[in-house]
């Protein structure tokens, strides 16, 4: 996996598919808070007039000249949960992103949030 910092500088980079397909650009890396690690990623997706951020979780996740290559299709990210460009992830949602990608959930040991956006 890459360091946390790293993974900022790629911000406005192509995401693209395990086959190449460009699936939409970098908006935002969200760390697991147990961990501090880079967790998931949304991908600004959708026409013009109708963007939106998809998740994609970032493990498998590779990097090449001006991309970020996810481990899941564009057809998955493009059905997963999403947030409007200027909205957050509620706490209630979580757990749906985390389900879409049939990966385990379980919020901290007080109850917070699992992801931060950094």
């Amino acid at each position: 996996m890459f360091e946390a910092s790293d993974i900022r500088e790629w911000r406005g980079h192509d995401v693209v598919d395990p086959g190449g397909h460009k699936i939409g650009v970098l908006e935002s890396i969200y760390v697991d808070t147990g961990t501090d690690q880079p967790s998931f990623a949304t991908v600004t997706v959708g026409l013009p007039t109708r963007r939106r951020l998809a998740f994609v979780p970032l493990t498998g996740a590779t990097v090449g000249p001006n991309y970020l290559k996810v481990a899941h299709s564009k057809d998955a990210v493009r059905k997963a949960p999403s947030i409007d460009t200027d909205g957050e992830l509620s706490a209630t949602e979580e757990p749906d992103v985390f389900a879409h990608y049939e990966l385990p959930y379980a919020p901290g040991a007080g109850g917070e949030r699992r992801l931060a956006r950094r």
